[in-house]
């Protein structure tokens, strides 16, 4: 007799794991051997798992990864690019997000740049940070856009909110002035405060080039050099194993899509 009214009354609180969960209790047969402390153990239980996952898919969404698969667990360090395992080890733990670090990931084409930003950035979301992931191409555009519709304000106060900003494919294009101004805005802002990890084609030793005004370049490499991490991947042959992997990977993820669909 009470099923109906405490199942309806969990999922009226908005318990829907645990109703779910208290549905399946009811179908098995040896429940009754179960103490009342341990069926209601396990249906918290299920409720937090199933709101965590739930926070961790929001985050993951609104970071807005270019590779949303890539993880850490994927890392193949078996090819030569160079990758140090225990630094990634290390890098793995967040503890740079905690103590609001930075990354600083370099490499040619192809190298996994991009994927390995992407990979640090989904951990940072597991280990329940804030992260937001921007390409700089696109980044600068909308800079311009805001600037001219008097929502800079509000655009900076997005990139300077998460736990840690991603800023993928630095000094693709050299920089104006304006857009020097922001980016030292935002390395101003940041510094101490928030972690920022940023992956370019150019080595470090170059990205001063990189910025329209000397005096503001030196400012914003202060900010974000001398206290981040450098992994710098590494070209030719490694190139190719690489993107295998990501192709890899990503064939593996349309499968299990297609096959859930199937289901």
């Amino acid at each position: 007799m009470l099923k109906n009214p405490v199942h309806d009354g969990l999922k009226s609180l908005r318990l829907h794991s645990m109703a779910r969960a208290y549905e399946e209790q009811e179908s098995m047969q040896d429940i009754r051997e179960y103490t009342f402390d341990d069926r209601l153990g396990m249906m918290v239980d299920r409720e937090i798992v199933a709101r965590s996952n739930r926070r961790l898919a929001r985050r993951i969404k609104q970071a807005g990864f270019k590779h949303s698969s890539a993880c850490m667990e994927n890392i193949d360090y078996r090819s030569d690019r160079g990758l140090n395992r225990s630094l990634l080890m290390s890098l793995s733990s967040c503890r740079w997000v905690y103590e609001k670090l930075g990354v600083l990931v370099t490499g040619a084409t192809g190298t996994g740049k991009t994927w390995l930003s992407c990979a640090l950035g989904h951990k940072a979301c597991m280990e329940g940070y804030n992260v937001i992931y921007r390409r700089m191409a696109p980044l600068l555009r909308e800079m311009e856009v805001a600037r001219e519709t008097m929502e800079m304000n509000r655009m900076m106060s997005k990139l300077l909110k998460p736990d840690l900003l991603i800023l993928d494919d630095w000094g693709m294009e050299k920089l104006n002035s304006r857009q020097s101004l922001h980016m030292l805005e935002i390395a101003e802002e940041r510094y101490g405060t928030g972690s920022l990890l940023i992956s370019s084609q150019l080595p470090v030793s170059r990205w001063h080039e990189t910025l329209h005004d000397p005096t503001i370049a030196d400012a914003i490499l202060d900010r974000i050099v001398h206290n981040s991490y450098r992994i710098e991947l590494g070209t030719g042959s490694n190139a190719e194993s690489m993107r295998k992997l990501h192709s890899d990977i990503t064939e593996m993820d349309n499968k299990e899509t297609m096959k859930g669909k199937d289901d």
